[in-house]
């Protein structure tokens, strides 16, 4: 059997997406009630930082973790993702000051800078090349249902039995991803052990000059989910709407079925091509975001919302690794990765900065974002005629 025709879906792939499932709902569950405890401890006019310091962390994180899933290995660097999460889930209801609050958003970061990038790694040492859209969108669509379930779960749970029990609850789902990690093979051939030299880290480990234009495109688009993940909570409540976390579920049910579909079609019409309408399909979400006056209106732009990340988050991680030296793997992925932090970030501080707790303003900060979306199609665009007069003159 040909590799194009082999079965991507091994035991091997399979843990992988369900310790990823687990690890997704762990730290998602608790974000929609973070703005609301937030408050109740006092901290309301610090809202933008339950998402920037996360991300900060997370970005600061990303050249460590590349480096280390380079030389150390893919497994030890998704286990410490997961512990993190499992740690950080405990001491939520045990520094309940607003600096405690504050100290564990950013340690908590460090978890997503370490476990999507060697899992996506992982994925690239065990599937085929011809297959990458497809495997990526398939594990992403686990990470995306982990995403969905997890802020209604834990909506759930702090409606029946408090926000401490959510925290706990997150703990343990953290737990269940470290024992799927720890009973997986390392895929990386050349593994070293671990030294105090990996964690020195150079120019020349941060960026992968190679994986840029990803990291170009994922800083514009990811600046909305920012944005999202700072605002819709307050905004969901505004409009009426019962749980805070339906929106993330109702986007997240678009994207799951977007990704049944979308890796493959990268594969095969490229990944620009559908990096590009992944583009222009989340700057329509945003508009209707910003013009929903009910709760129909505000999950019609989630669910828009959905199909567009659902299109653009498997082509550009596969496109990232098109772009990288297989011996930097690692590296190019975590460029990715910090782009994607930096969008978040950006779009998190400096939106929660501007919200202020004024509601009004929440409509005119989704439509401004919009314009970073308008920039990123230039980009691209400007990128795919460069590429194509570059061979050209290969060519010649």
């Amino acid at each position: 059997m040909s590799q194009k025709n082999k079965s991507i879906y091994t035991l091997q792939f399979i843990l992988l997406c369900l310790s990823s499932l687990l690890f997704s709902s762990s730290f998602n569950m608790i974000i929609p009630e973070l703005p609301s405890y937030l408050t109740s401890l006092g901290g309301a006019e610090y809202k933008g930082l339950i998402i920037s310091l996360f991300t900060l962390t997370a970005g600061i994180s990303r050249p460590f973790s590349g480096k280390l899933t380079d030389k150390w290995g893919r497994v030890p660097v998704m286990a410490v993702g997961s512990v993190v999460c499992l740690i950080c889930g405990f001491l939520y209801p045990v520094l309940s000051s607003v600096s405690g609050f504050l100290f564990l958003r950013l340690v908590h970061g460090f978890s997503t800078g370490f476990k999507p990038t060697a899992t996506s790694a992982y994925v690239a040492d065990i599937i085929p090349q011809e297959r990458w859209g497809e495997a990526l969108g398939m594990h992403g669509l686990c990470f995306s249902i982990g995403g969905a379930l997890g802020p209604a779960l834990g909506g759930w749970v702090v409606n029946a039995y408090g926000i401490d029990v959510m925290f706990y609850s997150s703990s343990f789902l953290a737990f269940l991803s470290i024992v799927i990690v720890a009973n997986m093979k390392e895929t990386l051939e050349a593994k070293e052990k671990l030294h105090k030299s990996m964690f020195f880290i150079g120019k020349k480990d941060i960026i992968d000059r190679g994986a840029l234009p990803a990291g170009i495109i994922t800083f514009f688009s990811y600046t909305a989910f920012g944005l999202i993940l700072t605002l819709i909570p307050d905004w969901s409540q505004h409009l009426g709407a019962a749980n805070k976390g339906i929106f993330f579920t109702a986007f997240t049910v678009a994207s799951v079925m977007m990704r049944f579909g979308a890796g493959k079609v990268s594969d095969r019409y490229g990944r620009t091509n559908v990096i590009l309408v992944g583009l222009i399909i989340t700057s329509i979400a945003l508009f209707v975001i910003s013009e929903g006056t009910t709760v129909n209106m505000l999950l019609t732009g989630a669910a828009v919302y959905g199909m567009g990340t659902g299109i653009l988050s498997p082509a550009i991680n596969a496109w990232t690794i098109d772009l990288s030296d297989p011996q930097h793997r690692g590296k190019a992925i975590a460029t990715m990765y910090i782009s994607m932090e930096i969008g978040i970030g950006c779009g998190a501080l400096l939106g929660g900065s501007y919200y202020s707790d004024i509601i009004e303003r929440i409509p005119q900060i989704f439509k401004i974002d919009i314009l970073l979306f308008v920039m990123g199609i230039f980009y691209l665009l400007y990128w795919k005629k460069e590429n194509r007069r570059k061979k050209n003159i290969e060519i010649i």
